[in-house]
């Protein structure tokens, strides 16, 4: 019992560290300058110049905007695009194509907080957008090519709050800090849980053993064995959960900047139990088209995962 009160008290502080002092701030102010430049019209200028560009990979509109939100605000701000795009009836197919695009790049809360780990930002974001636009296509011309396409003319724009003075500024960015407050504190449970069960499996030598069965298999691969750790965590309990163990990795000094570069492509992304169950809850359709959108999002983290270890 004591070893297990000292394994949860040490995963508690990992996780309420990792989330109110690294989280929370870089999330307050990407936020913030998101949800500006939203209200001041930037965005919606941008998404009028890219759509057009991005449309021969299956996206529209909203897609640019989905894209957007993974990239700089959060894993789950596209729930809320998905979401329109199911209810304003934008064709299935389409719809396949940006859940791809979305589950295939690098979400926000997990790439801006682990760069002050050593993870290089500026590539990837460039890697990340090159693998969901590769997820994107794939899905539209490949393993979506037989779901419909009909749709009526849609809308494509996104409707929120102007910032219009300084009390406007003021309001945006206060929303912005409440927003940024409850992604951060609403990580904490998954962080602390996802520790404990971590600390345990380690402390009983279960981590370990896994490893060792799986050493042969990684040496003809030439990857490094440190990974299972933590991909075992991304795929069971999401992309802030891997976060928080390559932290204490991180901490303890078994992994450098250079490992965690080389993994961000296959590591950083929302394909996975819970990433993948919160995107698909935005509607009935998009959880329809999951299965080749999987696919898709499959190929682009591939290519992004090859295109890290290029350039790392």
């Amino acid at each position: 019992m004591e070893i297990l009160i000292e394994v949860i008290l040490k995963a508690g502080r990992s996780g309420v560290e990792l989330a109110l002092f690294i989280l929370l701030p870089i999330t307050v102010v990407m936020l913030s300058c998101m949800r500006l430049l939203e209200a001041r019209g930037v965005l919606d200028w941008l998404v009028t110049r890219l759509a057009p560009l991005l449309r021969p990979f299956g996206l529209n509109g909203l897609g640019v905007f989905a894209a957007l939100q993974i990239s700089f605000v959060s894993f789950a701000a596209p729930v809320a695009t998905l979401a329109m795009m199911d209810q304003r009836g934008v064709s299935k197919r389409h719809l396949a194509a940006t859940l791809a695009m979305v589950l295939a790049m690098a979400q926000a809360n997990v790439s801006l907080p682990m760069a002050a780990m050593g993870l290089s930002f500026g590539p990837l974001i460039l890697l990340s957008l090159g693998g969901g636009l590769i997820a994107a296509a794939v899905t539209w011309y490949g393993f979506a090519r037989r779901l419909d396409v009909c749709e009526e003319a849609v809308d494509e724009s996104l409707k929120h709050p102007l910032a219009e003075g300084a009390k406007g500024v003021l309001d945006v960015i206060n929303r912005a800090g409440a927003e940024a407050f409850r992604i951060s504190v609403g990580a904490i449970p998954m962080l602390v849980l996802s520790l404990v069960v971590v600390h345990g499996l380690r402390s009983v030598g279960a981590v370990d053993a896994l490893t060792r069965s799986l050493a042969p298999l990684l040496g003809i691969l030439a990857v490094d064995p440190i990974i299972v750790l933590p991909a075992l965590t991304k795929v069971l309990a999401g992309g802030t959960a891997m976060m928080g163990v390559m932290d204490e990795l991180t901490r303890a000094g078994q992994v450098s900047a250079t490992f965690i570069n080389h993994s961000a492509g296959l590591l950083i992304n929302p394909l996975d139990i819970p990433g993948a169950a919160i995107l698909i809850s935005a509607g009935r359709r998009v959880a329809d088209v999951w299965k080749p959108a999987a696919l898709g999002a499959a190929v682009g983290i591939l290519a992004r995962a090859v295109g890290h270890t290029l350039i790392s």
